[in-house]
Protein backbone atom coordinates (compact mmCIF):
# COMPACT_ATOMS: atom_id res chain seq x y z
CA UNK A 1 0.00 0.00 0.00
CA UNK A 2 1.01 3.24 -1.09
CA UNK A 3 1.59 6.27 1.93
CA UNK A 4 -1.76 7.63 3.26
CA UNK A 5 -3.14 10.61 1.39
CA UNK A 6 -2.77 14.23 2.27
CA UNK A 7 -5.73 15.57 3.52
CA UNK A 8 -6.76 19.44 2.65
CA UNK A 9 -9.22 21.99 3.62
CA UNK A 10 -11.78 23.04 1.41
CA UNK A 11 -9.95 27.15 2.28
CA UNK A 12 -6.44 25.33 0.70
CA UNK A 13 -8.50 24.00 -1.99
CA UNK A 14 -10.05 27.30 -2.98
CA UNK A 15 -6.24 29.03 -2.77
CA UNK A 16 -4.90 26.28 -4.74
CA UNK A 17 -4.33 27.29 -8.89
CA UNK A 18 -5.32 24.75 -11.33
CA UNK A 19 -2.04 23.24 -12.29
CA UNK A 20 -1.48 22.73 -7.99
CA UNK A 21 -4.80 20.80 -8.26
CA UNK A 22 -4.18 18.90 -11.08
CA UNK A 23 -0.60 17.72 -9.28
CA UNK A 24 -2.48 16.87 -6.22
CA UNK A 25 -5.22 14.94 -7.84
CA UNK A 26 -2.48 13.07 -9.74
CA UNK A 27 -0.40 12.01 -6.57
CA UNK A 28 -3.98 11.33 -4.50
CA UNK A 29 -4.87 8.94 -7.04
CA UNK A 30 -1.48 7.49 -7.20
CA UNK A 31 -1.13 8.49 -11.24
CA UNK A 32 2.42 9.04 -12.63
CA UNK A 33 2.53 10.65 -15.93
CA UNK A 34 5.15 8.76 -17.87
CA UNK A 35 5.31 10.61 -21.18
CA UNK A 36 4.03 13.38 -22.01
CA UNK A 37 4.88 15.14 -25.73
CA UNK A 38 3.25 18.09 -27.11
CA UNK A 39 2.11 17.16 -30.71
CA UNK A 40 3.40 20.66 -31.96
CA UNK A 41 5.33 22.52 -28.69
CA UNK A 42 5.84 25.44 -30.94
CA UNK A 43 1.96 26.75 -31.61
CA UNK A 44 1.09 28.16 -35.15
CA UNK A 45 3.29 26.48 -37.47
CA UNK A 46 2.52 24.80 -41.03
CA UNK A 47 2.10 21.22 -39.74
CA UNK A 48 -0.07 22.32 -37.40
CA UNK A 49 -2.51 24.15 -39.18
CA UNK A 50 -2.25 21.70 -41.76
CA UNK A 51 -3.25 18.95 -39.50
CA UNK A 52 -6.11 21.30 -38.01
CA UNK A 53 -7.71 21.87 -41.57
CA UNK A 54 -7.06 17.85 -41.78
CA UNK A 55 -9.43 17.67 -38.68
CA UNK A 56 -11.75 19.80 -39.67
CA UNK A 57 -12.16 19.00 -42.96
CA UNK A 58 -13.38 15.55 -41.09
CA UNK A 59 -15.72 17.90 -39.27
CA UNK A 60 -17.33 19.72 -41.97
CA UNK A 61 -17.78 16.98 -44.39
CA UNK A 62 -20.18 15.37 -41.36
CA UNK A 63 -22.05 18.68 -40.89
CA UNK A 64 -22.89 18.70 -45.05
CA UNK A 65 -23.69 15.03 -44.59
CA UNK A 66 -25.85 15.82 -41.98
CA UNK A 67 -27.65 18.46 -43.68
CA UNK A 68 -27.81 16.50 -46.77
CA UNK A 69 -29.54 13.63 -44.70
CA UNK A 70 -32.15 16.01 -43.12
CA UNK A 71 -32.89 17.38 -47.35
CA UNK A 72 -33.10 13.90 -48.40
CA UNK A 73 -35.24 13.38 -45.37
CA UNK A 74 -37.97 16.21 -46.06
CA UNK A 75 -37.95 16.89 -49.84
CA UNK A 76 -37.17 13.48 -51.59
CA UNK A 77 -39.58 12.02 -53.55
CA UNK A 78 -40.89 8.95 -51.18
CA UNK A 79 -44.06 8.33 -51.96
CA UNK A 80 -44.42 4.87 -53.63
CA UNK A 81 -43.81 4.64 -57.96
CA UNK A 82 -44.31 1.31 -59.87
CA UNK A 83 -40.89 -0.01 -61.03
CA UNK A 84 -39.74 1.95 -64.75
CA UNK A 85 -43.54 4.35 -64.41
CA UNK A 86 -42.41 7.81 -64.27
CA UNK A 87 -40.45 8.91 -61.10
CA UNK A 88 -39.96 5.34 -59.98
CA UNK A 89 -35.85 6.17 -60.29
CA UNK A 90 -35.73 8.95 -57.52
CA UNK A 91 -38.34 6.34 -55.50
CA UNK A 92 -35.79 4.12 -55.51
CA UNK A 93 -32.70 6.34 -54.02
CA UNK A 94 -34.90 7.49 -51.84
CA UNK A 95 -34.03 4.72 -48.86
CA UNK A 96 -30.19 4.52 -50.21
CA UNK A 97 -29.82 7.99 -49.82
CA UNK A 98 -30.89 8.48 -46.15
CA UNK A 99 -28.52 5.73 -45.30
CA UNK A 100 -25.79 7.28 -47.32
CA UNK A 101 -26.11 10.49 -46.27
CA UNK A 102 -26.56 9.53 -42.11
CA UNK A 103 -23.88 7.07 -42.30
CA UNK A 104 -21.50 9.35 -43.68
CA UNK A 105 -22.35 12.17 -41.22
CA UNK A 106 -21.36 9.53 -38.22
CA UNK A 107 -18.48 8.01 -40.18
CA UNK A 108 -17.34 11.83 -40.72
CA UNK A 109 -17.77 12.61 -36.85
CA UNK A 110 -16.38 9.67 -35.62
CA UNK A 111 -12.83 10.02 -38.34
CA UNK A 112 -12.61 13.49 -36.93
CA UNK A 113 -13.00 12.86 -33.34
CA UNK A 114 -10.25 10.63 -33.88
CA UNK A 115 -8.13 12.26 -36.31
CA UNK A 116 -8.29 15.30 -33.10
CA UNK A 117 -6.91 12.52 -30.79
CA UNK A 118 -4.20 11.27 -32.95
CA UNK A 119 -2.73 14.09 -34.50
CA UNK A 120 -3.37 17.59 -32.16
CA UNK A 121 -3.59 16.05 -28.56
CA UNK A 122 -0.68 15.40 -26.32
CA UNK A 123 0.89 12.44 -26.74
CA UNK A 124 0.54 10.65 -22.67
CA UNK A 125 1.06 7.72 -21.27
CA UNK A 126 -0.39 7.55 -17.85
CA UNK A 127 -0.11 4.87 -15.22
CA UNK A 128 -2.91 4.45 -12.60
CA UNK A 129 -2.71 1.87 -9.31
CA UNK A 130 -6.56 0.97 -8.86
CA UNK A 131 -7.57 1.87 -5.14
CA UNK A 132 -11.28 1.69 -3.61
CA UNK A 133 -11.47 5.17 -1.83
CA UNK A 134 -14.74 7.21 -1.68
CA UNK A 135 -14.95 10.99 -3.19
CA UNK A 136 -14.55 13.91 -0.60
CA UNK A 137 -14.51 16.88 -1.45
CA UNK A 138 -10.92 16.81 -2.11
CA UNK A 139 -11.12 14.26 -5.48
CA UNK A 140 -14.19 16.32 -6.79
CA UNK A 141 -12.19 19.57 -7.21
CA UNK A 142 -8.79 17.54 -8.27
CA UNK A 143 -10.66 15.74 -10.94
CA UNK A 144 -12.85 18.41 -12.00
CA UNK A 145 -9.33 20.53 -12.88
CA UNK A 146 -7.85 17.54 -14.14
CA UNK A 147 -10.66 17.59 -16.36
CA UNK A 148 -10.11 21.59 -17.26
CA UNK A 149 -6.56 20.46 -17.51
CA UNK A 150 -7.03 18.40 -20.44
CA UNK A 151 -9.05 20.89 -21.97
CA UNK A 152 -6.21 23.28 -21.50
CA UNK A 153 -3.80 21.12 -23.25
CA UNK A 154 -5.98 20.29 -25.88
CA UNK A 155 -5.61 23.26 -27.35
CA UNK A 156 -9.42 24.13 -28.83
CA UNK A 157 -9.16 26.87 -26.95
CA UNK A 158 -6.80 28.49 -30.12
CA UNK A 159 -8.28 25.91 -32.67
CA UNK A 160 -11.12 27.93 -33.92
CA UNK A 161 -11.61 26.11 -37.13
CA UNK A 162 -12.16 22.72 -35.16
CA UNK A 163 -14.30 24.06 -32.56
CA UNK A 164 -16.55 25.16 -34.90
CA UNK A 165 -16.82 22.85 -37.34
CA UNK A 166 -17.08 19.71 -34.64
CA UNK A 167 -19.90 22.05 -33.31
CA UNK A 168 -21.22 22.41 -36.46
CA UNK A 169 -21.18 19.14 -37.32
CA UNK A 170 -22.68 17.53 -34.15
CA UNK A 171 -25.38 20.29 -34.13
CA UNK A 172 -26.62 19.54 -37.64
CA UNK A 173 -25.98 15.17 -36.86
CA UNK A 174 -28.42 15.98 -33.50
CA UNK A 175 -30.76 17.85 -35.85
CA UNK A 176 -30.81 15.05 -38.50
CA UNK A 177 -31.55 12.37 -35.78
CA UNK A 178 -34.60 14.89 -34.18
CA UNK A 179 -35.74 15.41 -37.55
CA UNK A 180 -35.47 11.86 -38.04
CA UNK A 181 -37.42 11.33 -34.72
CA UNK A 182 -40.25 13.59 -35.07
CA UNK A 183 -40.61 13.59 -39.02
CA UNK A 184 -43.78 10.83 -38.14
CA UNK A 185 -45.40 13.80 -37.23
CA UNK A 186 -45.05 15.90 -39.37
CA UNK A 187 -47.76 15.01 -41.65
CA UNK A 188 -51.38 14.91 -40.11
CA UNK A 189 -52.38 11.38 -39.98
CA UNK A 190 -56.22 12.77 -39.52
CA UNK A 191 -56.35 14.98 -42.51
CA UNK A 192 -58.87 12.77 -44.23
CA UNK A 193 -61.15 12.45 -41.44
CA UNK A 194 -63.06 8.93 -41.39
CA UNK A 195 -61.54 8.33 -44.49
CA UNK A 196 -58.21 8.74 -43.03
CA UNK A 197 -55.60 6.01 -43.80
CA UNK A 198 -55.60 4.64 -39.58
CA UNK A 199 -59.37 4.18 -39.95
CA UNK A 200 -59.44 2.61 -43.64
CA UNK A 201 -57.70 -0.62 -45.36
CA UNK A 202 -57.27 -1.81 -48.71
CA UNK A 203 -60.52 -3.49 -48.02
CA UNK A 204 -62.25 -0.54 -48.04
CA UNK A 205 -64.98 0.07 -51.07
CA UNK A 206 -65.94 3.60 -51.87
CA UNK A 207 -68.47 3.15 -54.64
CA UNK A 208 -69.63 -0.50 -53.74
CA UNK A 209 -67.46 -2.26 -55.87
CA UNK A 210 -66.82 -5.87 -54.54
CA UNK A 211 -63.62 -6.38 -52.80
CA UNK A 212 -62.71 -10.22 -53.73
CA UNK A 213 -60.47 -11.65 -51.73
CA UNK A 214 -56.87 -12.45 -54.12
CA UNK A 215 -54.30 -14.92 -53.63
CA UNK A 216 -50.44 -13.52 -54.27
CA UNK A 217 -48.79 -15.84 -56.61
CA UNK A 218 -45.30 -14.04 -56.53
CA UNK A 219 -46.45 -12.19 -59.90
CA UNK A 220 -48.01 -9.24 -59.31
CA UNK A 221 -49.96 -8.45 -62.60
CA UNK A 222 -51.43 -12.54 -62.08
CA UNK A 223 -54.80 -12.36 -60.19
CA UNK A 224 -56.08 -15.31 -58.63
CA UNK A 225 -59.01 -15.27 -56.51
CA UNK A 226 -60.28 -17.89 -53.66
CA UNK A 227 -63.17 -19.73 -53.68
CA UNK A 228 -64.50 -21.26 -50.52
CA UNK A 229 -63.40 -25.12 -51.79
CA UNK A 230 -59.48 -23.94 -52.29
CA UNK A 231 -59.26 -24.37 -48.76
CA UNK A 232 -58.66 -27.91 -47.06
CA UNK A 233 -60.45 -28.12 -43.57
CA UNK A 234 -57.64 -26.94 -41.25
CA UNK A 235 -55.74 -24.97 -44.15
CA UNK A 236 -54.94 -21.30 -43.94
CA UNK A 237 -53.02 -18.79 -45.98
CA UNK A 238 -52.63 -15.45 -46.69
CA UNK A 239 -55.33 -13.12 -48.69
CA UNK A 240 -55.06 -9.60 -50.18
CA UNK A 241 -57.98 -7.00 -51.48
CA UNK A 242 -58.82 -6.87 -55.09
CA UNK A 243 -60.97 -4.94 -57.47
CA UNK A 244 -62.40 -5.46 -60.96
CA UNK A 245 -61.66 -1.88 -61.63
CA UNK A 246 -57.68 -2.66 -60.75
CA UNK A 247 -57.45 -5.08 -63.29
CA UNK A 248 -54.40 -3.98 -65.83
CA UNK A 249 -53.70 -1.07 -63.53
CA UNK A 250 -50.22 -2.19 -62.61
CA UNK A 251 -49.69 0.39 -59.90
CA UNK A 252 -53.07 -0.73 -58.07
CA UNK A 253 -51.98 -4.22 -58.57
CA UNK A 254 -49.10 -4.35 -56.95
CA UNK A 255 -49.80 -1.27 -54.14
CA UNK A 256 -52.47 -4.50 -52.91
CA UNK A 257 -50.42 -6.92 -52.05
CA UNK A 258 -47.91 -4.69 -50.81
CA UNK A 259 -50.01 -2.32 -49.07
CA UNK A 260 -49.11 -2.70 -44.85
CA UNK A 261 -52.80 -2.57 -43.71
CA UNK A 262 -54.05 -5.10 -46.41
CA UNK A 263 -52.85 -8.90 -45.57
CA UNK A 264 -55.35 -11.04 -44.21
CA UNK A 265 -55.13 -14.83 -42.72
CA UNK A 266 -58.14 -16.56 -44.12
CA UNK A 267 -58.54 -19.83 -41.91
CA UNK A 268 -61.07 -22.51 -42.85
CA UNK A 269 -61.87 -24.87 -39.52
CA UNK A 270 -62.55 -28.05 -39.05
CA UNK A 271 -66.56 -29.59 -39.42
CA UNK A 272 -68.48 -29.00 -36.21
CA UNK A 273 -65.31 -26.92 -34.36
CA UNK A 274 -66.74 -24.97 -31.00
CA UNK A 275 -66.51 -21.38 -32.25
CA UNK A 276 -66.81 -18.32 -29.66
CA UNK A 277 -67.99 -14.70 -31.25
CA UNK A 278 -67.70 -11.36 -30.42
CA UNK A 279 -70.87 -9.12 -29.91
CA UNK A 280 -71.95 -7.67 -33.08
CA UNK A 281 -69.69 -9.79 -35.29
CA UNK A 282 -72.05 -12.87 -35.17
CA UNK A 283 -72.03 -13.44 -39.12
CA UNK A 284 -68.85 -11.94 -40.38
CA UNK A 285 -67.71 -15.43 -40.80
CA UNK A 286 -68.96 -17.95 -44.17
CA UNK A 287 -69.40 -21.35 -42.75
CA UNK A 288 -65.91 -22.61 -41.41
CA UNK A 289 -64.12 -19.70 -43.04
CA UNK A 290 -63.00 -17.41 -40.60
CA UNK A 291 -60.51 -13.96 -41.81
CA UNK A 292 -58.51 -12.07 -39.57
CA UNK A 293 -56.27 -9.16 -39.78
CA UNK A 294 -52.42 -10.50 -40.03
CA UNK A 295 -51.47 -7.49 -38.53
CA UNK A 296 -50.47 -8.24 -34.55
CA UNK A 297 -52.23 -6.19 -32.14
CA UNK A 298 -48.71 -5.42 -30.26
CA UNK A 299 -46.22 -4.10 -32.62
CA UNK A 300 -47.79 -4.94 -36.31
CA UNK A 301 -45.82 -8.25 -36.80
CA UNK A 302 -47.62 -11.14 -38.67
CA UNK A 303 -49.19 -13.26 -36.98
CA UNK A 304 -48.32 -16.31 -39.74
CA UNK A 305 -47.74 -19.18 -37.91
CA UNK A 306 -51.40 -21.20 -37.65
CA UNK A 307 -51.30 -24.33 -35.22
CA UNK A 308 -54.63 -26.75 -36.30
CA UNK A 309 -54.93 -28.42 -33.16
CA UNK A 310 -55.39 -25.52 -30.54
CA UNK A 311 -56.56 -23.26 -33.10
CA UNK A 312 -53.72 -20.91 -31.85
CA UNK A 313 -52.31 -17.85 -34.14
CA UNK A 314 -48.62 -16.71 -33.23
CA UNK A 315 -46.79 -13.98 -33.45
CA UNK A 316 -42.65 -15.03 -34.15
CA UNK A 317 -41.77 -11.14 -32.95
CA UNK A 318 -42.53 -11.25 -29.66
CA UNK A 319 -44.92 -14.72 -28.79
CA UNK A 320 -48.03 -13.25 -28.78
CA UNK A 321 -50.79 -16.06 -29.43
CA UNK A 322 -54.33 -15.76 -30.44
CA UNK A 323 -57.20 -18.43 -30.06
CA UNK A 324 -58.78 -18.24 -33.26
CA UNK A 325 -61.76 -20.41 -31.96
CA UNK A 326 -62.71 -17.41 -29.43
CA UNK A 327 -62.33 -14.49 -31.78
CA UNK A 328 -58.91 -14.39 -31.97
CA UNK A 329 -58.21 -13.26 -28.46
CA UNK A 330 -54.74 -12.71 -27.02
CA UNK A 331 -54.07 -15.67 -24.70
CA UNK A 332 -50.65 -15.61 -24.11
CA UNK A 333 -47.70 -12.58 -25.22
CA UNK A 334 -47.58 -9.12 -24.65
CA UNK A 335 -51.27 -8.24 -27.21
CA UNK A 336 -53.71 -6.82 -25.28
CA UNK A 337 -56.68 -6.88 -28.00
CA UNK A 338 -57.94 -9.44 -30.71
CA UNK A 339 -57.23 -9.44 -33.96
CA UNK A 340 -60.02 -7.45 -36.09
CA UNK A 341 -62.37 -9.50 -38.45
CA UNK A 342 -63.25 -8.72 -42.02
CA UNK A 343 -67.21 -9.65 -42.83
CA UNK A 344 -66.38 -12.04 -45.89
CA UNK A 345 -69.23 -14.44 -47.96
CA UNK A 346 -69.37 -15.39 -50.80
CA UNK A 347 -70.45 -13.61 -54.29
CA UNK A 348 -73.59 -15.24 -56.12
CA UNK A 349 -72.48 -14.16 -59.20
CA UNK A 350 -69.13 -15.71 -59.34
CA UNK A 351 -68.62 -18.14 -56.32
CA UNK A 352 -65.17 -15.96 -55.44
CA UNK A 353 -65.48 -14.72 -51.73
CA UNK A 354 -65.84 -11.60 -51.02
CA UNK A 355 -65.56 -8.73 -48.09
CA UNK A 356 -68.48 -7.47 -47.22
CA UNK A 357 -66.97 -4.47 -46.02
CA UNK A 358 -64.09 -3.13 -44.20
CA UNK A 359 -62.58 -3.76 -40.60
CA UNK A 360 -65.23 -2.54 -38.41
CA UNK A 361 -61.99 -1.26 -36.07
CA UNK A 362 -58.39 -0.03 -36.38
CA UNK A 363 -56.14 -3.05 -36.77
CA UNK A 364 -52.76 -3.13 -35.70
CA UNK A 365 -50.82 -1.54 -32.82
CA UNK A 366 -53.19 0.38 -30.62
CA UNK A 367 -52.57 4.41 -30.87
CA UNK A 368 -53.86 6.50 -28.33
CA UNK A 369 -56.84 8.05 -30.90
CA UNK A 370 -57.94 5.23 -31.62
CA UNK A 371 -61.56 4.96 -32.01
CA UNK A 372 -62.83 1.57 -31.08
Amino acid sequence: MSEQQRSYSEAELAEMSQEELVAAGLEADHVVIAKRVERFPVPGTRAEKRAIRGVSAWFALAALSGLAFIVVYVAWPSEYRTPDTHGSFWYDLYTPMLGVTLGLSVFALGIGVIAYAKKLLPDETAVQQRHAEGSPEFDKRTTAAILADAGATSGLARRKLITRSAGAAAGVFGLGVGVFALGGLVKNPWAKGDKSDLLVTGWASDNGEKVFLRRDVGDPHKVVLVRPEDLDAGGFETVFPFKESERGDEHALIKGVRRSDSPVMLIRLRPGQKVGKRKGQEDFNYGDLYAYSKICTHLGCPTSLFEQQTGRLLCPCHQSQFDVFNYAKPIFGPATRSLPQLPITVDPETGYLIARGDFIEPIGPGYWERKS
